[in-house]
């Protein structure tokens, strides 16, 4: 398999790379490897086309100084690249998100998790803030969905928090075979994993629903979430901008939802909302 490796020099890093990383997944950017000047980042040959780069918004932003360079690579041990740059993730001194490799920690919560080429290690501001929100909520006896689970860590940290039945839901196939590795790295028992996408929610029902996706995702997809949870659910929404807010707000108010309570990072924000 042939990939395209474009290698960005970003100034200021932050919070640039984290932006810039988001909207080249958006575009069908597959895996990153984050270095002290930027990042690099990968696409399969095929799935390149000219002008992909228009679509990202940060390039343009003249707040920002981001070059790059463009190389053809025939293979890459993705495995071994990501080994050299993932350190662990450290949430509220209480949670910790690591890889197999690193030392055990002395945190209340560990998640072991292998992300090759999918999103959701708890770098990215919006994990971070996921977590954060589920370290706020009553979970144990839950029916829970993990929508867009990426690799799998908040279904995972889901049912470490005692949730008894967790769905997890992801139409990329990297993540829905990388779900399944993680969850036997944590020993999770408790998740059902598919690939799909909100289609796949019929006659469904959960207490609480994590969507971490992006916007426009989330704006078509509010009213199916919202048919999907019992009284009194729980639905925590990211992936999108502090200026997003209000679309989001306005989609949700639609269907009688009321907004909890808002976290912000570097930008992004996780909205929980509470349904009738």
């Amino acid at each position: 398999m042939i990939y395209l490796s474009y290698t960005f020099k970003v100034s200021p890093l932050e919070p640039a790379t984290e932006i810039l990383i988001a909207e080249l997944g958006y575009a069908g950017f597959e895996s990153f490897v984050e270095n002290e000047d930027g990042v690099t980042a990968y696409i399969q040959k095929e799935e390149y086309h000219k002008g992909i780069l228009d679509a990202i918004f940060i390039l343009q932003n003249d707040e920002f100084e981001i070059s790059y360079t463009k190389e053809e690579i025939a293979q890459v041990n993705w495995n071994q690249e990501w080994e050299k740059n993932f350190n662990p993730i450290h949430v509220d001194d209480l949670v910790s998100i690591r890889a197999p490799f690193h030392k055990k920690t002395n945190h209340k919560y560990e998640i072991i998790i292998e992300p090759k080429m999918s999103f959701g290690t708890g770098h990215h501001e919006t994990t971070h803030m996921m977590v954060q929100h589920l370290l706020t909520l009553e979970m144990k006896g839950k029916r829970v969905l993990d929508m867009g689970c990426g690799t799998g860590v908040l279904a995972i940290f889901s049912e470490i928090r005692g949730a008894k039945f967790i769905d997890a839901i992801d139409i990329d196939e990297w993540c829905y075979e990388n779900t399944f590795d993680n969850l036997e790295l944590n020993n999770c028992k408790k998740v059902d994993v598919y690939q799909g996408d909100a289609s796949l929610l019929i006659n469904k029902k959960y207490d609480v629903i994590i969507a971490n996706i992006n916007r426009n995702i989330l704006l078509n997809d509010i009213k199916t979430y919202t048919n999907c949870l019992n009284a009194n659910g729980i639905l925590l929404l990211s992936g999108f901008y502090q200026e997003d807010i209000p679309l989001i707000d306005t989609e949700a108010s639609k269907y009688q939802l009321k907004l909890d309570s808002i976290i912000e990072r570097n930008n992004w924000v996780a909205i929980k909302y509470n349904s009738p």
